[in-house]
């Protein structure tokens, strides 16, 4: 069906993930970039956020660390956990996660330290760059919820991993999406960096081989 070796176009690389996606659920689609950056330097990171332009199929469970008078507002934009010391306590205490995006306000960072090593690993630390951290935690939450907004980011191998869909979604979406995801992560590129930045680049769905795409 396709060349392990060979390197493809994303329109050709899309039929053959498809052709080969044998789940009996919607399996997801996921691009994989591994990038010529030094992790254990600063300054060598690669993160974003960025707004696909159609939906790529990930739920989004958020937690809103927030002090007491903001917990209604959070509650009711979307966050799904909620809570400020006392939630801090217990993700340190537990060491368990139970969501996939975390948001805060200002006045919560510093205690947010505590649990940093727990949410570090999993690039789940609020942040001002990847609009995550704002006084107006209603309208985070909200734009979080509405929008097909991916946070892109590196892992300590120096390689980014990013849904662009489902296997059912139209080709040209798909294709849109990782083209915009490309494009983020070119114009995110280390002005550190040296040598090539982007080594290589494939993609696959749930428990499919890895399809090769050309640079």
């Amino acid at each position: 069906m396709f060349n392990k070796t060979k390197q493809y176009t994303i329109e050709q690389a899309i039929d053959i993930v498809k052709k080969m996606s044998k789940t009996k659920f919607d399996s997801s689609i996921e691009v994989h970039f591994h990038l010529g950056i030094d992790t254990k330097k600063s300054g060598n990171k690669v993160r974003s956020i960025v707004d696909l332009p159609y939906e790529y199929g990930k739920s989004k469970k958020i937690a809103a660390f927030v002090k007491t008078d903001d917990e209604k507002k959070a509650k009711q934009a979307g966050a799904k956990i909620v809570g400020g010391n006392e939630l801090i306590k217990q993700i340190a205490e537990t060491k368990k996660i139970d969501f996939n995006i975390a948001v805060a306000t200002p006045d919560m960072l510093k205690q947010l330290s505590k649990i940093a090593k727990i949410l570090g690993p999993k690039n789940l630390i609020p942040s001002i760059k990847t609009k995550t951290v704002g006084d107006n935690i209603e309208n985070i939450i909200k734009n979080i919820k509405k929008g097909n907004k991916q946070e892109i980011k590196n892992d300590n191998t120096g390689n980014v991993h990013a849904l662009i869909g489902k296997v059912s979604f139209a080709n040209e979406k798909l294709i849109a999406n990782y083209k915009t995801i490309l494009k983020a992560i070119i114009k995110a590129k280390p002005i550190k960096t040296k040598g090539t930045y982007i080594k290589n680049i494939s993609i696959s769905s749930t428990m499919g081989p890895g399809i090769k795409l050309k640079i």
